[in-house]
């Protein structure tokens, strides 16, 4: 069995969902010597976190930020953590219900994910700086 890391640091985005999928298949060349295995990506960050999800129409990430946007609303008196601004707090909330990892299948040295998937980086803070990855990979 093969077991590759690496971390990966991303530049800052706005807020959003975005695809990063390039960006983690590049970080980790060796996902070409895994015939068979797993990759996992791990966020390092409480307020973004990770998904898969429609990778070929952008409305899909712009239904994404409508939906979250008013499922946890901003501004909330009864938020007790309000210290680091008023996306802080739903930004927490946001990465709690969406998680800080994923797990993808690797197949014949890619990643197995389907047509339209792609990984997205789900940024919930206005301005939450670059973000940081570890990125495992493990197969034969």
């Amino acid at each position: 069995m093969k077991i590759y890391q690496q971390a990966l640091t991303l530049r800052e985005r706005r807020r959003g969902f975005h695809i990063i999928t390039d960006e983690i298949e590049d970080a980790l060349p060796q996902l070409d010597e895994i015939n068979i295995g797993i990759c996992q990506v791990f966020i390092q960050h409480t307020s973004a976190s990770l998904s898969i999800n429609e990778n070929a129409d952008p409305t899909v990430r712009m239904d994404f930020e409508m939906f979250f946007n008013k499922t946890v609303k901003e501004n909330d008196p009864d938020y007790e953590h309000d210290y680091e601004g008023s996306d802080d707090m739903p930004a927490h909330l946001k990465a709690a219900l969406l998680g800080s990892s994923v797990t993808i299948p690797i197949r014949n040295g890619r990643l197995a994910l389907g047509t339209w998937q792609g990984i997205y980086l789900c940024e919930h803070r206005n301005h939450g700086g670059q973000r940081r990855l570890i990125i495992t990979a493990w197969g034969e």
